[in-house]
């Protein structure tokens, strides 16, 4: 029996507004992890969203599934497919038929609007919780209103966890009321085969044939613009090019996305134009949807780095989960990727950030866990849309992802082993919290401590509208220390 198991009828019930948890998405996984590793302690109800479903309407329940996987005998859990991310009605409607203890919602703001316009009718009844993401600095001011509409902001990164501690710098919030919770993934599902084991083996057959690799690469990511997907080709290609062509034969990087997306480029035009399939080998994975855990594993265990070139990054599920089979994993410094590579301050502590140091992405520190092996920014540029009219965008050289490939490469099988290793341990920490059972140990923590503290909304507030407080226009920018010297000079 699970630490701190409460009875199917005792329990309080979660309404939880995200991805279909049984889906394959970020969303939908961390919330099919969230709901698996705490169904002991909560019931959940999944309000779950996907593009054009074609299962809407239909109540389903996966306790049974659940049961199965998790060994909790008295789970339960129930979904609601839904397309898009749901509405007023329905959720009026759920709260009235299963009378919900809390309402949880996950992902960017601006698709909760309707829900925040709503907020003091569920509020009077339930408290609201967000777990929240957010990529980059400088301080959304634009959230404010967004975040001021929940009772608890649970926080996937540590600069998420800042940002909206600076945001509501003004407002009434208590400390538990903004908390880090890390994404976690399972342990059991990603882990390094260090055994012989048949069903890899035959896999790895299969996908690779007679070939033997020296050297393997992996990107397990959407083709979009922010990911850049094109760039890490492009990278790889540079890579390749420096080294002797029987060297450049026993080097792969494999892509797990989808070839061709309207909200990314065609890469296999890339792909041809860029790459001399004998000496710059790319090859897609076997599956260009929804590989199961087991096959994702297994290309982890087959590659020795996993790398990201987004130039915007919330977390970086894929990072998480190569460190989880043992991997080491190449990043630009932004958003959450900078967690997962443990950046330390002077006193070799895990840094947290501040007012003042928003980001790590100026290079303030450089020195962080051997599994990774960074690439700082060389642009940083503000962009933006009418509803988020900036944010900041980091963007890397692909020439500092082929300094990285070699620099992972010249290490050896041996070292990037080991540096796998340290990763994994990492990852699985107390310290961490990035496994699946910690992040519903965390949930489990803060959301007991909401039960016990939150007080109900009245039916209104009265409130003075005004613009962004003139300290806030204040926000430091993290220059470089190379800038800081070059100004300098030229002062």
């Amino acid at each position: 029996m699970r630490e701190g198991y409460i009875p199917a009828d005792q329990r309080k019930t979660i309404l939880l507004l995200s991805d279909d948890c049984r889906m394959f998405s970020g969303i939908a996984t961390m919330s099919r992890e969230l709901i698996l590793n705490t169904c002991h302690r909560y019931n959940w109800i999944n309000l779950g969203a996907a593009i054009k479903h074609p299962e809407q309407g239909k109540m389903l329940d996966l306790s049974e599934s659940a049961k199965q996987e998790t060994g909790v005998e008295d789970a339960s859990i129930k979904v609601l497919p839904w397309d898009g991310y749901g509405n007023p009605d329905i959720v009026r409607q759920l709260i009235g038929q299963f009378k919900p203890d809390a309402l949880m919602h996950f992902t960017d703001p601006r698709y909760w609007v309707w829900l925040y316009q709503m907020e003091h009718e569920i509020r009077k009844n339930i408290p609201i919780v967000y777990y929240n993401i957010w990529d980059s600095i400088p301080y959304p001011f634009w959230n404010r209103n967004y975040y001021k509409s929940c009772d608890m902001l649970l926080n996937i990164s540590k600069q998420t966890n800042n940002i909206v501690k600076n945001v509501l710098r003004e407002e009434n919030y208590e400390d538990w009321q903004i908390q880090y919770l890390p994404h976690g993934v399972h342990s059991q599902k990603f882990y390094p085969i260090v055994k012989k084991d048949r069903n890899f083996e035959e896999f790895k057959k299969q996908y690779l044939g007679d070939e033997e690799y020296d050297f393997i690469a992996f990107y397990n990511a959407r083709n979009i613009r922010r990911k850049n997907v094109s760039d890490i080709i492009l990278g790889w290609r540079t890579f390749t090019d420096h080294l002797k062509p029987e060297q450049a034969k026993k080097c792969l990087l494999i892509l797990q996305t989808n070839p061709v997306d309207e909200n990314g480029t065609d890469l296999n035009s890339v792909i041809e134009t860029f790459c001399n399939q004998d000496t710059c080998r790319v090859r897609f994975t076997h599956k260009v949807h929804q590989l199961s855990n087991e096959e994702l594993n297994y290309y982890y265990n087959l590659s020795d780095v996993h790398i990201f070139m987004s130039s915007n990054e919330g977390w970086g599920l894929g990072l998480t989960e190569s460190l989880m089979a043992g991997r080491m994993i190449i990043a630009p410094v932004t958003g959450g990727m900078q967690d997962q590579m443990r950046f330390v301050d002077e006193n070799n502590n895990w840094i947290n950030f501040t007012e003042e140091l928003g980001s790590n992405h100026s290079g303030r520190y450089k020195k962080c866990g051997e599994w990774a092996v960074p690439m700082f920014p060389k642009s940083r540029s503000i962009k933006g849309s009418v509803p988020t009219p900036y944010i900041s965008d980091d963007s890397c050289d692909f020439e500092d992802s082929a300094l990285a490939f070699m620099k992972v490469y010249k290490m050896g099988k041996e070292e990037r082993l080991r540096k796998g290793a340290l990763g994994r341990e990492w990852v699985t920490s107390d310290e961490a919290m990035m496994s699946a059972e910690s992040m519903g140990k965390n949930l489990i923590k803060n959301l007991e401590v909401l039960f016990e503290k939150w007080v109900p909304r009245s039916r209104f507030t009265l409130e003075n509208i005004t613009t962004v407080p003139s300290n806030y226009q204040k926000y430091p920018l993290p220059y470089t220390d190379e800038f800081k010297t070059k100004i300098e000079e030229l002062i």
